[in-house]
């Protein structure tokens, strides 16, 4: 199982153009009426400085020998943001081939050791929205993960199939677009990863908001922002979170979560901390 490149880069430009309208780009609207909404093909290839007949390849999947240049004309002429423009690179890189299953090698002590050293919610993560590794802060607030079977420690499988993760995040639908977001950026980079494609086709089957939002083709990185959390025992919390990438390690890298000093958020989690192990069995329960 692997995901089509030449599927997804059609999709992906198609769903892009859908989203524009003459008005967007300063074009005028004339000639037959629009029976599909977003700009036609000649459009976005007038837009691009191309030929019509290179832009309709390129969206039917060709993607092979495209240069930077054509393809950074194609992203101005379509808005994309810096996480869509270097999904669109990846596309058109992807060069389907089988290849084994990898198998998961162990964090470095030393991460390990990061991690306990912290002293606010953080947890490593990987490719496929794994959780690979957390501190005990983390298990306080997202439950305790070790009571999951590996393959569950997965945010996706979490938010989609698992409803205690459903009620722990105030509006957990935008968390849920933003994971689907996520899987759709490593979709286009690792199109030959078959755990990934089996994790989106257990999903696309399992739960409707999977399919209506991997449909959407929204890409989003990993960065920074804003969640609020309602907690079984502190109760409503509003945690601001940091992604930092690890260079030394392809694929991984630590969020953290924390809340402004002095906040009743901050004493939430102070309160977690307290508890230890006794507030991590409150969010999870055995898998």
């Amino acid at each position: 199982m692997t995901v089509d490149p030449r599927a997804e880069l059609s999709d992906f430009l198609r769903s892009r153009r859908a989203r524009l309208s003459p008005d967007d780009v300063g074009l005028p609207q004339y000639g037959r009426a629009r029976r599909v909404p977003g700009l036609r093909r000649e459009e976005l290839a007038q837009l691009a400085g191309v030929s019509v007949a290179y832009y309709t390849r390129l969206e039917q999947g060709n993607g092979r020998n495209v240069s930077a240049e054509v393809l950074d004309s194609i992203a101005r002429a379509l808005r994309l943001n810096d996480a869509e423009r270097e999904h669109l690179g990846n596309l058109t890189r992807s060069k389907p081939h089988k290849k084994k299953k990898e198998p998961r090698s162990p964090l470095r002590p030393a991460l390990r050791h990061l991690l306990d050293g912290i002293a606010v919610p953080a947890y490593i993560g990987g490719r496929r929205a794994d959780v690979l590794a957390w501190n005990p802060m983390a298990a306080a607030l997202f439950g305790d993960w070790s009571r999951l079977d590996p393959r569950d420690r997965n945010w996706a499988r979490m938010i989609f199939l698992r409803p205690e993760y459903q009620n722990l995040f105030v509006n957990w639908e935008n968390k849920a677009a933003d994971i689907v977001a996520f899987l759709r950026l490593d979709a286009g980079c690792c199109s030959d990863d078959p755990e990934l494609a089996a994790l989106i086709g257990e999903l696309s089957l399992k739960s409707e908001l999977f399919r209506q939002l991997w449909a959407a083709h929204e890409v989003k990185e990993k960065s920074f922002g804003t969640k609020v959390l309602r907690h079984p025992l502190v109760g409503e919390l509003t945690l601001s979170y940091e992604t930092l990438r690890m260079p030394s390690e392809p694929g991984l890298f630590l969020t953290t979560y924390h809340a402004e000093p002095g906040t009743p958020s901050a004493e939430g989690l102070q309160l977690l901390a307290s508890w230890g192990a006794d507030a991590s069995h409150s969010v999870t329960t055995k898998a």
